[in-house]
């Protein structure tokens, strides 16, 4: 198939057979109001951005409300937006708790002065753009079991891994990606994953496809795999044999787990990974989503 489309990630790792369902669901919930966007006129941005808006509100998953938690009990929040018309990006990383991280990163990607703002200086900036900071309501039970099986030396139990996601392409074939997440559950303050760096978590642009990654950030780093796989698209390899590829290489040479999901301007579709588990779901605008685990 192709044409618009809306595809979007819930994160790699393992999620319990019981919440696997409503995990599903949510990215199908997601993709569907992405889509939504396309179909009433919106751009690939708009519709990226508004499908992971709606995994960050739900707390069965690792960003915004519900995040992971540091290893000192924080929440610190990564995000990043990028236009593949023009290559422009924005995005926040180690940010406090903000109910919609990945708005703030639009924000930055607007304002434009710079691509990539942290911790206390991004605060700042959101704090200006209008956005209000959350508090404690953004910090679940369910994060702060997590932090305790950490703790306890047993984190891997149920959950799915560290970000959310969603790639778009328009009715201009134009791509766009956003990536948000809570991070690795335990992490030291002021840690930055893959997700809100250019390249690594995230990449778009309408010269190859669209990327979102989600996994074990440090490996995804190490490989710079959302520009790589967009860079095989562009060399002549389809969305699927490309994400399959790019998952491969992540095990083969750093021994990452994750997996991603992929978007050509065309609307072939890409999704792999290498977890027991990855919520996913691609919409087409007025058309019901198709989901996977």
């Amino acid at each position: 198939m192709s044409g618009p489309v809306v595809v979007v990630h819930g994160g790699a790792g393992r999620v319990d057979p019981a919440r696997l369902p409503a995990h599903v669901a949510g990215c199908g919930e997601a993709a569907e109001a992405g889509a939504a966007v396309l179909a009433g006129g919106g751009s690939a941005l708009d519709a990226a951005q508004r499908a992971v808006e709606v995994l960050e509100a739900n707390p069965l998953y690792n960003a915004g409300v519900g995040g992971s938690l540091t290893a000192a009990g924080t929440l610190e929040l990564d995000a990043l937006v990028m236009d593949g018309r023009d290559l422009r990006a924005g995005g926040v990383c180690a940010l406090p708790p903000f109910a919609f991280p990945i708005r703030v990163a639009r924000a930055v990607l607007e304002d434009g002065r710079h691509v990539l703002l942290a911790a206390e200086g991004a605060a700042a900036f959101a704090r200006e753009a209008g956005f209000a900071p959350g508090g404690e309501e953004m910090i679940t039970a369910r994060a702060r079991e997590r932090l305790a099986r950490w703790e306890a030396g047993r984190v891997g139990e149920g959950w799915a891994g560290g970000t959310v996601g969603a790639v778009a392409v328009d009715g201009a074939g134009h791509v766009a990606a956003a990536t948000s997440t809570g991070g690795t559950v335990g992490k030291r303050p002021g840690r930055v994953g893959d997700s809100p760096i250019p390249g690594a978590g995230t990449w778009a642009d309408d010269g190859s496809a669209a990327c979102s990654a989600t996994g074990i950030g440090e490996a995804i780093l190490r490989v710079g795999l959302a520009r790589g796989v967009c860079d095989a698209v562009a060399g002549g390899a389809a969305p699927q044999e490309a994400a399959e590829a790019a998952v491969a290489m992540l095990q083969e040479r750093v021994g990452g787990d994750g997996g991603l999901i992929l978007v050509a301007p065309d609307g072939r579709v890409g999704v792999a990974r290498n977890t027991a588990t990855m919520s996913h779901a691609v919409a087409r605008p007025g058309e019901p989503a198709w989901t996977g685990s």
